[in-house]
Order: C-alpha cells, then sequence, then structure tokens
C-alpha cells in the first residue's frame, strides 16, 4: 500500500508570547520572555512566584460565555487555537467531506483547574457532595477535541493522546499516519494545556522540577546554561491542520511544510529523570528518520525539548550528537522553551510551528539567557544562544520527551 502524502496548510497559537501564530513567531525571533509573577492566585508561601502566563486574554473574546463557563481553560485555549489553526488553511466547511476530517488532540493533564475548584469548594463544605454537573465533562482531557468537532461538525476519528510532555507531539504522529493510511483527508492537531494552577504549581514544586529564580523570573528559563535550575511553567494552545497533499493542492491551499515523518520511543528507566545517557531519545530520532526516510545529514534544525533542567539538556544534546556525529555541528538547535516556558502537554505542538515558521521564513529562534557555559555539552554545537540566526532550512525536527520516559520526534521538509 502506497502511504498518501501528509502537509500542513494551518497553524493556530496561543501562547505565553504572543496570542495568534504571527504574534507568536514575531515574539520568537526578537527573544521575549514569556515569564512574570503569577496573577491567578496567592503565591506567597509557593517556592516557586512566577511562570509564563497568557497575557490579556479573555475566553469569551472568542467563545460564548456561557458555552465559555462550561470549559475548562484548557478547553478554552483549544478552541481558540484551532479556530485560528482552520481560519489560516481557508478551508471551506460547507463543501469539505466532514466524514473524512478528524481531530486528533494532546493533552498531559486536562482540567486541572476544575478539578482543583470542584475538590476544594466540597472541602470547604459540610461533606454534602455538591458538585458541579459539568465537573467531568469540563475536567476530562478528551473533552478538548470532542468539543472542536462538535463545533465544526466533523466526524472523523475524534480523540485524545495523554503521554505528559510528549502528548501533542504523539496526537500529531497520530495524525499523520491517520491521513497516510487514507482514514482522513484532514486532521486539526496539537495540544493545551492550563496548569498554572495551586495543584500544579505545588506539585511540581514538590518534584523540585520547577525553576526558583523568583528575583528574575524573565531569565529562568535558560536551557543549556550552566547556571539552569528547573523548568519554567507555561499554558497555552498549538494547532496544525494537516491535510493529504492531493486534496490539498486540488483545493489551491497555502502549504507550510510537509508533514514527513515521526516517531516514538520509551526510555524505560525512570518515572520522571530522563536516561543519562539519553537512550531513548537516541532511539526516537533514528525511529524518526527512518520513518522519514532521511538520512542525519538531511537535517538542518532542531527545536529540541529544551526544558532548563540540569539532567535533561545534557542527555538529549548527547543523543543529538550520538545520532548526528560530526553533523551535529552543523545543525541549528534551539529550545524555544526559553521564551515560552514549558506547556507541558502543548509544547510538542507549539515547538513543532515554531520549526515550521523558522524553515517557511528562513531563521531560527533563539535559545535566550544563555550566560554561562555548561562543561558537560559540547561546546561545538550550535545552540543558536541569544540571538536569531538566518538559515535556509530544508528539513526541521522537533523532539519532545514526557514524565514516564515517553519520547516523540516529529519531521517536517520543505516542499519540493
Amino acid at each position: 500500500m502506497e502511504l498518501k502524502r501528509v502537509v500542513v496548510t494551518g497553524l493556530g497559537a496561543l501562547t505565553p508570547i504572543g496570542n495568534t501564530k504571527d504574534e507568536y513567531w514575531d515574539a520568537l525571533i526578537s527573544g521575549k520572555s514569556g515569564a512574570a509573577p503569577i496573577t491567578y492566585f496567592d503565591t506567597e508561601k509557593f517556592k516557586t512566584k512566577f511562570a509564563c502566563e497568557l497575557k490579556n486574554f479573555n475566553a469569551t473574546d472568542f467563545i460564548d460565555r456561557k458555552l465559555a463557563g462550561r470549559m475548562d481553560k484548557f478547553t478554552q485555549y483549544a478552541m481558540v487555537a484551532s479556530d485560528e489553526a482552520i481560519a489560516d488553511a481557508n478551508l471551506d466547511l460547507d463543501r469539505v467531506n466532514k466524514l473524512r476530517v478528524g481531530v486528533i488532540w494532546g493533552a498531559g493533564i486536562g482540567g486541572l483547574e476544575t478539578f482543583q475548584e470542584e475538590v476544594l469548594n466540597f472541602a470547604k463544605g459540610d461533606g454534602t457532595p455538591r458538585f458541579n454537573p459539568f465537573f467531568i465533562p469540563k475536567m476530562i482531557a478528551d473533552i478538548a477535541p470532542g468539543n472542536i468537532s462538535i463545533k465544526h461538525g466533523f466526524m472523523g476519528p475524534n480523540y485524545t493522546t495523554v503521554s505528559a510532555c510528549a502528548s501533542s507531539a504523539n496526537a500529531m504522529f497520530d495524525a499523520l499516519n491517520t491521513i497516510r493510511l487514507g482514514h482522513c483527508d484532514v486532521v486539526v492537531t496539537g495540544g493545551s494545556e492550563a496548569a498554572v494552577t495551586i495543584a500544579g504549581m505545588g506539585g511540581f514544586n514538590a518534584m523540585h522540577a520547577l525553576s526558583t529564580r523568583n528575583e528574575s523570573p524573565e531569565t529562568a528559563s535558560r536551557p543549556f546554561d550552566g547556571t539552569r535550575d528547573g523548568f519554567v511553567l507555561g499554558e497555552g494552545a498549538g494547532a496544525l491542520v494537516l491535510e493529504e497533499y492531493e486534496h490539498a493542492k486540488a483545493r489551491g491551499a497555502k502549504i507550510y511544510a510537509e508533514f514527513i515523518g515521526g516517531g516514538l520511543s520509551s526510555d524505560a528507566y525512570h518515572m520522571t529523570a530522563p536516561h543519562p545517557d539519553g537512550k531513548g531519545v537516541v532511539a526516537v530520532m533514528k525511529n524518526c528518520l527512518e520513518n522519514a526516510g532521511l538520512n542525519p545529514e538531511d537535517v538542518d534544525h532542531i527545536n529540541t525539548h529544551g526544558t532548563s533542567t540540569p539532567l535533561g539538556d545534557v542527555a538529549e544534546l548527547k543523543a543529538i550528537s550520538e545520532v548526528f556525529g560530526d553533523h551535529a555541528k552543523h545543525i541549528n538547535i534551539n529550545s524555544t522553551k526559553s521564551m515560552t516556558g514549558h506547556l507541558l502537554g502543548a509544547a510538542g505542538a507549539i515547538e513543532a510551528i515554531s520549526a515550521i515558521l523558522a524553515m517557511e521564513n528562513g531563521i531560527v529562534p533563539p535559545t535566550i539567557n544563555h550566560t554561562t557555559v555548561d562543561e558537560n555539552i559540547d561546546p561545538e554545537l550550535n545552540l543558536t544562544l541569544n540571538k536569531a540566526q538566518k538559515r535556509d532550512i530544508k528539513v526541521a525536527m522537533s523532539n519532545t520527551f514526557g514524565f514516564g520516559g515517553h519520547n516523540a520526534c516529529v519531521l517536517f521538509k520543505k516542499l519540493d
């Protein structure tokens, strides 16, 4: 069976540094940090008092007030980003065969704020279980693609992938294969997360996973830097419209890139720590290259997982050196988490969008906040430090890894 070709025809972004795809891209190439003191709740007793929250975002500017009230933030974010991507793809919703349009979404946690609020409200009461009837439908991770499909009448495959921070990259790979195998003409994919909550911050602080650089939030996310001390929690959503190539060509769609392949692997090592030698990361990048039918020397740019954690950054770069050999030093490597923070289940989608736009615009966004060399990192690697770099990119890779040892990798190619 000959596999169908798959292309990207629409993008949508809702991030801590921009509420649209274009705002997001402009902020990326200018090296803008989205980190600031938390405004959602009182952080006086928290170890970490900052995060990468959305700015100037009001869900009811986009969603009916009553409907928005029945959605957790992560679903609101999914609705807004997917609407932008669908509009960007210029899909004629009256003519497309909705039986062959799917929604495959990623969310690592789902409705954390909804769960938190309902449990806290119960704890304040007299023990009578007076729960909101929308508690479960707001909380469950699969509700985001469900709502996207309901709004637009898309009747193809509809589900959520959950693999911690690899969730949306998993969703994209599933979407790729769904179209490749001829099951759909179009799939709306991506991911969303809204974990900047009391429970989210408290839980990650308890794991000692977050930076505590409270005196300088905007410099706290510093992947590959010798003084990094943990990741910065972010929120938002990224959405992509994937389309079978002949279907896109027949309707004269704008094509950003060809989605050429993906890969998955497991560390099989530890619940939260990466394998120190990056064995699972080596495997996922090799799997991705094989799936795409490409050689290591074909890759021009890698948007790394690069969370700014002491162990993770070193393990990933060791893996890149092993997979790509001498070619590794000729690749523009970066971590856009230095600007957006870590969007957890939405990270894979929003970082894939960065890689695609880098390829389209011929410029690689920087890894900001680098001041101190880490002696454990190969100095010959081009980590695109502190300033965007022009680059003719024909092939771009994006890595995403999650607690539990989940690894996902996706590859995009400039259309021939």
